[in-house]
């Protein structure tokens, strides 16, 4: 599958894909869906791209405005690629991309706030509702009217009991569930 970013200032330019397989990038279809869904609210959002694997969502959020994206990644492929991928479409100076753990990094205090995060994990594993829960316990990474979104197979899906996080949609595409979430009005 060729990789290329659909819109924005690096319209038109091709990504690379991850060594190996240990990543399942996001088709355009669904990349197209989620940033149709968002519409103008991309410009100037700041976002975390949790299980950065190539980067495509970021660097679509960036080429279409986005002020800054955080890009983290367990393993040193994908952030080796994130950051290939970032200097080829000009945007490394409003990103950082560096090897982190995602559960270690929800689990900490927050160092900054984001209006997105997306969530879209190696799949089969509940790695998402795991990362869902603790940034349910520690919702102060979201901006009051911050989302969360996550990128599954649908048959992966499971309602979730959560104190400060609330499912409010759900975007299927083929084998790809897009399940949003925000912060509960007047939550920590």
């Amino acid at each position: 599958m060729s990789l290329r970013v659909i819109s924005g200032s690096a319209k038109g330019r091709r990504l690379k894909s991850v060594p190996g397989d240990t990543t399942r990038p996001i088709t355009d279809r669904v990349k197209e869906a989620l940033f149709n869904i968002l519409g103008a609210d991309v410009i100037d959002s700041v976002w975390w791209d949790m299980f950065g694997g190539t980067g495509a969502v970021g660097i679509e959020a960036l080429s279409r405005g986005a002020a800054f994206v955080r890009f983290t990644d367990l393993n040193r492929a994908p952030i080796g690629t994130i950051k290939e991928n970032l200097a080829a479409a000009r945007l490394m100076s409003r990103a950082e991309a560096k090897r982190a753990d995602a559960f270690g990094s929800l689990s900490a205090r927050p160092d900054k706030k984001f209006h997105y995060l997306y969530i879209a994990p190696p799949q089969y594993q509940e790695l998402w509702s795991r990362a869902l829960t603790l940034l349910d316990e520690n919702p102060s990474w979201l901006f009051d009217d911050g989302w969360a979104i996550i990128q599954i197979d649908p048959k992966e899906y499971q309602p979730m009991e959560l104190k400060n996080l609330e499912e409010f949609e759900q975007r299927k595409y083929g084998s790809t569930l897009l399940v949003f979430y925000e912060r509960i009005a007047g939550h920590v």
